[in-house]
């Protein structure tokens, strides 16, 4: 009985919590989808061990530089985070014998900061109306001026998108129908866009790639708009079939739908791409939509996103970062 478990989703035996990556449910969300004909399934990679996709990207990145003999046991690891690949290296360092240090914007929630401090993370918070990229600037910084720590640099480092072509390979090739199409985030989520893209495209070139973003200059909780400025080097832009735009409103409306119409309790960056889903949907005729939900369902109550009016959320939107 349990060797039919053996690499099952949610299944199998593992020798310890880093080897049980992977493996995570793919789920149809019939009472969303935009017509009949149109399937739409999401990728629950919050069911990893931290719950977030980037526990495939870190354990990616570690073992990389583990195998060419870029870090030395015991070495400090330094990268610039939003919080999912820092709680992600968090883990896995912890269990390596790694001390970590991440840098972070300061307006992050109080659920990402305890869960780096809960793994043993230092954290070193960079100004928050910085974003992402205030974080990235100052890791580099720190990098370059003392060459003892290794930065993995998950936004240039191509073992990101490695751990996501892998991951499709030896798959049954008929699960990539004509007209599939996948949706993705090219600026926080680049590794999981290219990596999965270019494995679907390989089986499949109808296979449609299509990136959400927000609008240039609004902050949609986990997305980045290219066109504010920093594009990460592993970022192939002629993957992309085309682009869909999301506001502030629509991905935390449509995170609140998933919640209640589903009873999946999603980020809200997966909010934003089921929004621009329906409508990469609704041009088409028939075939499938993948969704993949990349963080953890625990991490952002306090923003009250779950719970309170969308009236009452305005100001939240606007200044917190989730991701």
């Amino acid at each position: 009985m349990f060797e039919e478990l053996r690499n099952r989703p949610c299944g199998g035996r593992y020798g310890d919590i880093v080897e049980a990556i992977g493996n995570t449910p793919l789920v149809e969300l019939k009472r969303l989808a935009p017509k009949p004909g149109v399937r739409i399934y999401v990728k629950l990679e919050s069911y990893n061990p931290t719950g977030s996709v980037k526990d495939r990207v870190a354990r990616s990145m570690i073992e990389d530089a583990e195998e060419r003999g870029a870090i030395r046991p015991g070495q400090t690891i330094l990268e610039p985070t939003s919080g999912n690949t820092g709680i992600s290296l968090a883990m896995i360092c912890s269990r390596k014998g790694y001390p970590l240090k991440v840098v972070m914007p300061d307006n992050v929630t109080q659920e990402r900061t305890q869960l780096l401090h809960m793994y043993g993370a230092e954290i070193v918070y960079s100004p928050g109306e910085q974003g992402s990229n205030g974080a990235v600037a100052m890791a580099l910084e720190m990098a370059q001026a003392d060459p003892s720590y290794y930065m993995p640099y998950q936004y240039g480092n191509e073992a990101n998108p490695r751990a996501h072509l892998q991951r499709h390979r030896g798959r049954d090739p008929r699960r990539a129908r004509r007209g599939d199409r996948i949706r993705g985030r090219p600026r926080q989520r680049a590794g999981t866009l290219m990596g999965n893209g270019r494995r679907f495209k390989e089986e499949n070139p109808d296979t449609k790639i299509i990136a959400a973003e927000p609008l240039q200059g609004e902050l949609v909780q986990g997305l980045r708009s290219l066109e504010d400025g920093f594009i990460p080097p592993i970022i192939d832009l002629s993957l992309l079939d085309r682009k869909i735009f999301v506001s502030n409103r629509d991905a935390v409306i449509w995170t609140k739908k998933l919640l209640a119409e589903e009873g999946l309790f999603l980020g809200v960056s997966t909010g934003g791409g089921r929004r621009h889903r329906g409508a990469g949907g609704e041009r088409a005729r028939r075939g499938q939509c993948r969704l993949h939900c990349s963080r953890r369902r625990l991490e952002v109550p306090s923003s009250g996103v779950y719970t309170k009016p969308i009236e009452e959320l305005e100001d939240v939107i606007e200044r917190a970062s989730f991701w």
